[in-house]
């Protein structure tokens, strides 16, 4: 079992460095980009299963023991995280790939696209297996080298500024990252997590919090919490569709996942419990607001990225076991869903030529399947029973419920004022692109349409493209993949309540790193 943690990293950067040497032979580029994701799902399932069975794989790269050489665990929850992103990853690819097919790849170069893609989903399965803070920290640069490229594929002057923008951003991310794993040693003398897990709460009070402030700071501008999203909404929409859908599913819930792993593995007295109910409200408020005054699709729902990381914050927050398996539930249902969304956003950019509701129209008559499937998309996406985004809430309510502060019960609140916002959002885009004939577009008069925020960068063209067979499955594929949540929550569910089981007691994830005992 062991000897695949490494090869979930391996396989992709060898699969980077053959499509870089292969240059403009496109078709095994493609064909050395797809076995080596397909490869990566195979390991992540065969991982899945060996470690609900069997409890942690460690490895100790080059035969180091930690704390002196680089650690890599895989449990229950780096397990689902690995087999998640990388079914995201190969449905995006493969909508890449019918994308380039009927574009002869203007807007995706498959020369760049499939290196810096590989070494992007490299980044991402080394950042849910590190199992030390500097490991974690060199996947979240891969991310960042990999993603600024795929970011400005296309060279246009929107994709270059938003570009700059996320680059900078990125970078006093990173900047606050290292000096936090810099403090953390000196105060110490380790990076590796289960050294750490012990040493922290020995460390004094007033010395954690400053630590703990800096990871949160950290992780949560990769994460978007409000009122550090900013920079999302003008970054990620003048991406090309599949990258867009990579970022909005999987780059901002890294971010996520390592406020979840440290906060829990770390800091298990949860001290920033208060700050983040907080921050959990504003996220979920601020960010659907935003999406409410957007008449653009994919601004809309980039703001609804926001705001639904919200609910991933309030679980945390929480901390109680019933809220974190409801966030590693609600984790895994919204990285499919908005994944999808992005997909459904791109395939109505092509059919309807924008994704400006002031111009689109006609779009179920004009693409019956676009149309159903964002349907189906949006209102998994606003929480609509039996769809697994109510299952996930609703869980997470009842965490909120239990735990019975006065600002849980606002938290309460607030989550259920963003889900009917949420699909207020949705079913305003759905109705006016698709239900709204195509004549009433140019005479349509609404005051609701002046209020509304349309893309800045968005330069009034109506521009139609060919949508190939592969890009449509593909969409659909993983639209099933979110409906197969739901069929499967409990089992799903159930696995969730074993992975929030492992991080709640961190003497499972000691015990796997020193066997015999911490040094």
């Amino acid at each position: 079992m062991n000897i695949l943690v490494p090869l979930v990293v391996a396989i992709p950067l060898i699969g980077a460095a053959i499509t870089l040497a292969l240059g403009r032979r496109h078709s095994r580029q493609i064909a050395v980009s797809v076995v080596s994701l397909t490869l990566v799902v195979l390991a992540g399932a065969v991982l899945l299963v060996l470690v609900d069975r069997h409890g942690p794989a460690v490895v100790h790269v080059g035969g180091w023991q930690a704390p002196w050489g680089i650690v890599l665990v895989v449990d229950r929850l780096s397990a689902l995280m690995l087999l998640i992103s990388a079914l995201m990853l190969l449905g995006v690819l493969l909508f890449a790939v019918g994308q380039g097919i009927v574009d002869g790849d203007s807007e995706t170069p498959v020369s760049i696209f499939h290196p810096s893609y590989l070494v992007l989903s490299a980044g991402l399965f080394n950042a849910f297996i590190a199992g030390d803070l500097f490991n974690l920290y060199v996947g979240f640069e891969m991310l960042l080298s990999a993603s600024y490229v795929l970011l400005t594929l296309g060279g246009t002057g929107a994709r270059i500024r938003a570009g700059v923008t996320y680059i900078v951003v990125s970078l006093v991310s990173s900047v606050l990252f290292l000096s936090a794993i810099a403090l953390i040693y000196g105060a110490t003398g380790t990076v590796t997590l289960a050294l750490l897990a012990e040493r922290i709460p020995a460390l004094p009070s007033g010395v954690q919090l400053i630590l703990g402030l800096m990871l949160l700071l950290a992780f949560s501008v990769k994460a978007a919490v409000f009122p550090l999203s900013f920079w999302l909404p003008d970054s990620y929409p003048t991406a090309p569709a599949p990258v867009t859908a990579v970022f909005a599913g999987l780059l901002t819930k890294v971010g996520v996942y390592a406020i979840l792993r440290t906060q829990t593995l770390l800091f298990p007295e949860n001290p920033f419990s208060v700050p983040l109910l907080v921050v959990a409200m504003l996220t979920m408020l601020v960010g659907i607001l935003g999406a409410l005054a957007q008449a653009d699709i994919k601004r809309m729902l980039s703001f609804t990225l926001v705001s639904h990381i919200g609910y991933l914050i309030f679980g945390i927050a929480i901390g109680t076991p019933l809220a974190l398996a409801a966030t590693i539930f609600y984790l895994v249902h919204h990285i499919s869903v908005q994944t999808t969304l992005f997909l459904c956003a791109g395939l109505v950019e092509r059919v309807g030529g924008t994704t400006s509701l002031a111009r689109l129209g006609g779009m179920l008559t004009a693409a019956p399947s676009v149309a159903v499937l964002f349907f189906v998309g949006a209102l998994n996406l606003g929480g609509i029973p039996p769809f697994s985004g109510f299952l996930g809430k609703l869980a997470l309510f009842q965490a909120g419920a239990e735990l019975g502060t006065p600002l849980a019960y606002a938290g309460l609140a607030a989550g259920a004022a963003t889900s009917l916002l949420t699909l207020y959002a949705v079913a305003r885009a759905w109705n006016m692109a698709f239900w709204r004939p195509r004549r009433e577009v140019e005479n349509y008069e609404s005051s609701m349409l002046d209020r509304l925020t349309d893309d800045p960068h968005d330069e009034g063209t109506v521009i139609t493209k060919t949508v190939s067979p592969l890009m449509v499955g593909a969409t659909a594929a993983m639209l099933a993949l979110t409906l197969c949540l739901t069929a499967f929550a409990g089992p799903v569910f159930a696995f969730a309540a074993r992975a929030a089981a492992d991080i709640e007691a961190p003497a499972t994830y000691i015990d796997a790193v020193f066997p015999d005992g911490t040094p």
